[in-house]
């Protein structure tokens, strides 16, 4: 979207959210009812997170729970936190009575043990009740904990005819229909089946005689991050839920990877930016402080680290050679750049499942990129400073030290992901200040060491 376009969208927020609160200071209830039937269940969600609490309660009691139960499921994590503390249990249970299974799952999850028995109780349907409970049984980030329970599923023993009488009752439960799952009376999954196939096929036709056998499925145990490589791989709008007996017990959808591919997404990008616990902008300032402060105490022990190596080379470097420590900045930041780059780089590659080949394959190409790259910048660097010291000693060392610095900045920039994902731990955190500070530490020793061996002093 242009800048001109978002800006355009938000006055026209803005406008509505002026006209949202006044209908509700003069408690016009029928036209507020017109105004905000008039929009998408997400644009009025957006219009609630920039209400009050009072009046955002006001308007999910104002309109019909098919509506409002939407609502919430689009509304700010926080926003809809404070909302779910201002219904009864009795008013939660209607909201999640007219979601699917999965998200009404995530709704009552957000809920204290309390409050979740509470709501639970008032749910008046006893199956969507006890698909619920079944859901919440599993971890959050397993595929049962994703996964919903409407499908369209036939037995293999139908005929198409009653195939076809069959699924109008089961599609009335589900938002969409990508595809008809075909089990046996074990209930195993056999195949799947398509609607194109049902439609043309005759109507005494065995269901048996038109399964594809051949059908991608997760188990409910899977850990989510594997269902999304799986579905991104194999460019699925859903894919079937087993359990260890191969039996169906529900579906995962592309809209719900899609929300955990943003979160995943999300939590990368902060542990890139040396933030150790999932927040946002609007927490308290000291929930920020503990997300940060672990990262800006590694680099504050870095920034003493190579002030101690620089002290220790204090007495070696007088005179005209007493000018290296002026390129010291140049040195660490081209460390810490390089590093950035190559462990940027296999993260995404771990991330999208591309990184083939053994550790040392990878260590040695990247050695040999990291080589040339440090040679171009050398020749330039090389030149400036015998230009603008006319002393090519002092040149050489530097440009060499670059070269050298360069090429190990690459090599931890490479390695360190690799090991972490190795050890089961997230790769997204070498691309963060742990990887420029250990490189700005490294660098910077190298530099004095080579300058030192190469000027002779």
């Amino acid at each position: 979207m242009s800048e001109e376009k978002e800006n355009i969208q938000f006055e026209l927020t803005k406008e509505l959210v002026k006209q949202v609160e006044q209908l509700i200071e003069v408690n016009n209830d029928k036209e507020l009812r017109t105004l905000l039937n008039e929009f998408h269940h997400a644009d009025i969600a957006e219009i609630l997170d920039e209400l009050n609490l009072e009046e955002a309660v006001y308007v999910i009691k104002l309109l019909d729970s098919e509506t409002t139960s939407e609502i919430l499921m689009e509304l700010d994590e926080d926003n809809r936190e404070k909302v779910l503390k201002n219904l009864s249990a009795k008013e939660i249970a209607e909201e999640v009575e007219e979601l699917d299974t999965d998200d009404a799952a995530d709704i009552i999850s957000e809920l204290s043990e309390e409050r979740q028995e509470a709501v639970i109780s008032q749910i008046e349907d006893e199956e969507h009740k006890s698909e619920i409970q079944e859901l919440l049984a599993y971890d959050e980030d397993t595929a049962g904990g994703l996964m919903a329970k409407e499908l369209v599923k036939v037995y293999e023993t139908w005929t198409v005819a009653g195939c076809m009488r069959r699924i109008r009752g089961q599609a009335k439960e589900v938002t969409r229909v990508h595809s008809i799952y075909v089990v046996n009376k074990e209930e195993k999954l056999i195949g799947r089946l398509s609607l194109k196939d049902l439609i043309v096929a005759k109507s005494d036709q065995k269901i048996a005689d038109l399964v594809k056998v051949n059908v991608d499925y997760v188990n409910v145990h899977d850990d989510v991050e594997d269902v999304a490589k799986i579905m991104a791989k194999y460019d699925l709008e859903a894919i079937p839920v087993l359990d260890n007996n191969h039996i169906l017990l529900g579906r995962i959808t592309i809209d719900d990877i899609v929300d955990v591919l943003k979160e995943e997404a999300d939590k990368d990008y902060q542990l890139a930016a040396g933030i150790t616990q999932d927040v946002e902008a609007d927490d308290s300032i000291l929930q920020l402080t503990r997300a940060r402060i672990p990262w800006l105490f590694l680099g504050l022990i870095g920034g003493i680290g190579a002030f101690l190596i620089m002290g220790g080379f204090e007495e070696s470097f007088t005179g005209d050679a007493f000018k290296l420590f002026f390129f010291t900045p140049l040195i660490a930041a081209m460390a810490g750049n390089v590093g950035v780059q190559s462990s940027a780089i296999i993260v995404q590659g771990l991330a999208n499942d591309d990184v083939k080949g053994s550790v040392n394959s990878r260590l040695i190409k990247e050695m040999l990129l990291a080589a040339l790259n440090g040679f171009i910048l050398a020749v330039f660097l090389f030149f400036f400073v015998w230009v603008y010291e006319s002393k090519i000693d002092l040149a050489l060392a530097i440009s060499v030290s670059l070269v050298a610095v360069i090429i190990v900045a690459g090599l931890i920039g490479t390695f360190v992901p690799l090991f972490l994902n190795k050890k089961g731990i997230d790769p997204a955190i070498a691309t963060g200040p742990f990887i420029t500070t250990s490189n700005d530490i490294l660098g910077i020793l190298l530099y004095f060491m080579i300058a030192k061996m190469i000027l002779g002093i």
